[in-house]
């Protein structure tokens, strides 16, 4: 390129209006990326070669447009002149004047590298053009074109329109004003920017991937099936969608591509595509799109999942297994209390057991106290909080388990005091009591090798708080008996909880996937390619999670972070779950997070 026709980079952002933008690629990205444009009064040039596609964006803007007029969020004068600002072609010359392109076709280098030559040809010298990948090298595309100072990443989340994040990718050739003027763009699109370097997957992606692909390992293992998966993530961790689902979303094939990317970057195994990625791209089973996935879906491009010979039927359904009335809990703590009110509200008798009476008894306080609270909100009456209240009964010994059909221990995790608490259970409780541990992280049949009965012993994990959380692990043994398992899953049904199957490996399903993604967010840190916010912000906006994950790891503290960390890394000997040391430091420090004061980050003392 001839350095006079060089555009002067030092002019400020405000002066950069990008007022008209080409988007190249209509697909649903591209065309949602369209429409998020003309909405925020840019004049968009569509460009894709496929005319049936450029037809169904127009179609697709049009119904999204008339949407926002029958819910009111527009007027239809408003909708005609956003529908006036998009036009459509067939040919990159129609990008002559735009000031800003965005190109968003498939996840092919060539491909994308094609477009920018064609791009270098016709755009003005001023023109910054944007990549919208999320796998490939936005530095090697720079470097491939005739304007490397003014091609940067620009990374929208699906859906576009409602979205909030833009991750705002630079190169070591990008301008800083080229990044200032995409990012005031960002800004003025009513979207959260993030500035991120170049790696692939960058802050959400790079996290989120890794997760999809351990999640698509466990299924592939048959270790859960894809329903037990995807509930476990979502109600445990109150995610909007479940790992298996999502990959179905985005794409098998889109996935598998980016997952190749971020292991030739990272080469660490967490990273290298489970092969049931490859094996459903191959087959053409790539998600929604092509109408089967992991899932079954009515018709290619549908959301509306359909039964096929995986799906769970009534005739799965085992039988009720061993009648259950009264239960006993051992433990005082939260998760204790909690697992006693939950009994207790769905009319079981309940033993709630400590080493004190009064350990006992203040547990039966906190637990009047959370009734207490339902029935100031409304959500029950009087008459039941006292119902519920006096179906408990404290004791200071588990003596006191001697009838019970069910004993479920939530004390302190630590294996030793478990198998302590087994043995006791095991000369205790009557024959035929079921035994359950709630442990999360610690192997189920070393419990139930602690007792003479190993076939009565299973895992519950609750999470917390037990009252609220929906989803209770079921976790069998090798040794744990049919009708063991079936007693548990209709005990679930009976207190409105959402059991899910796992075997007895080391976090079962929510923390096996979870903890690694947060020990890869701590790792960013440690690499200084992003911030604690911007991480946070990332995943909230771009992941739709409810907790960014240093506030979620400072949540649950960042002492039982590493440990259950530990556990993994011991069960799997996988490098890539070896703990971070920046954890490892904190926690030596005494930076426990919320408990203490201060964590990830610091909290006002209470």
């Amino acid at each position: 390129m001839d350095p006079q026709s060089t555009p002067d980079l030092s002019t400020p952002a405000s002066s950069l209006p990008l007022s008209t933008v080409a988007v190249v690629g209509l697909g649903t990205m591209g065309t949602g990326i369209a429409e998020v444009l003309a909405r925020a009064g840019r004049e968009v040039i569509g460009i894709d070669t496929d005319e049936a596609a450029a037809r169904q964006a127009v179609a697709t803007f049009e119904g999204a447009t008339a949407r926002a007029v029958a819910r009111e969020r527009i007027t239809e004068r408003e909708r005609q002149d956003i529908l006036a600002r998009f036009r459509t072609f067939t040919d990159l010359q129609a990008a002559a004047d735009a000031d800003l392109v965005i190109e968003v076709v498939p996840e092919d280098y060539e491909l994308k590298r094609q477009v920018f030559a064609g791009l270098d040809a016709v755009v003005r010298a001023d023109t910054i053009l944007a990549t919208g990948t999320n796998a490939l090298s936005v530095t090697r595309l720079a470097a491939d074109s005739q304007r490397p100072e003014r091609v940067l990443g620009v990374h929208f989340f699906n859906p576009a329109p409602a979205m909030k994040l833009v991750e705002v990718v630079s190169s070591v050739l990008t301008a800083p004003t080229a990044v200032a003027a995409v990012t005031a763009l960002a800004h003025d699109l009513g979207k959260d920017p993030i500035a991120v370097g170049d790696r692939p997957g960058f802050v959400a992606d790079g996290l989120l991937f890794g997760y999809l692909n351990q999640a698509a390992a466990m299924y592939e293992a048959r270790y859960a099936t894809r329903e037990d998966i995807d509930a476990a993530m979502r109600l445990g961790c109150g995610l909007p969608m479940g790992p298996l689902a999502l990959l179905d979303l985005i794409g098998v094939d889109t996935a598998r591509t980016v997952l190749e990317a971020m292991y030739a970057d990272s080469r660490d195994r967490l990273h290298a595509p489970a092969p049931i990625l490859g094996q459903l791209a191959e087959a053409g089973l790539t998600g929604r799109k092509a109408g089967r996935g992991f899932y079954t879906y009515e018709a290619p491009g549908s959301a509306t999942v359909v039964p096929d010979a995986e799906s769970p039927s009534s005739a799965d359904e085992q039988s009720a297994g061993r009648t259950v009335s009264s239960v006993g809990v051992a433990g005082s703590g939260t998760m204790a209390s909690g697992i006693a009110e939950v009994f207790a509200k769905a009319g079981f008798k309940v033993v709630l057991a400590a080493r004190s009476l009064e350990k006992a008894e203040t547990a039966k306080a906190r637990i009047a106290k959370s009734l207490g609270r339902s029935v100031d909100k409304g959500r029950m009456s009087a008459e039941a909080r006292d119902t519920t209240l006096a179906s408990i009964t404290p004791a200071g010994s588990l003596d006191a388990f001697a009838d019970v059909d069910l004993a479920v221990e939530a004390v302190a995790e630590d294996l030793a005091v478990k198998q302590e608490l087994f043995r006791t259970l095991d000369k205790v409780c009557k024959p035929g009591a079921v035994l359950a541990t709630t442990t999360s992280s610690l192997p189920v049949v070393a419990c139930a090798r602690a007792t003479s009965r190993p076939e009565d012993v299973i895992g519950m994990h609750f999470f917390n708080p037990a009252p609220a959380m929906k989803l209770v692990e079921v976790v069998r043994t090798v040794l744990t008996a049919d009708d063991v398992h079936a007693t548990v899953r209709a005990v679930c049904a009976k207190v409105r909880k959402h059991p899910v199957d796992c075997g007895d490996r080391a976090g079962f399903i929510v923390n096996a996937l979870l903890f690694p993604y947060l020990n890869n967010a701590i790792k960013m840190v440690e690499e200084h390619y992003a911030s604690l916010d911007e991480i946070d912000a990332a995943m909230k906006l771009g992941g739709g999670y409810p907790m960014g994950p240093f506030e979620l790891l400072d949540v649950v503290g960042l002492d039982v972070s590493l440990a259950i960390e530990k556990v993994l890394h011991a069960e799997f000997r996988d490098p890539g779950l070896a703990p971070s040391p920046l954890l490892e430091h904190l926690v030596a420090a005494g930076c426990l997070g919320r408990k203490t004061g201060r964590g990830f980050r610091e909290y006002a003392r209470r």
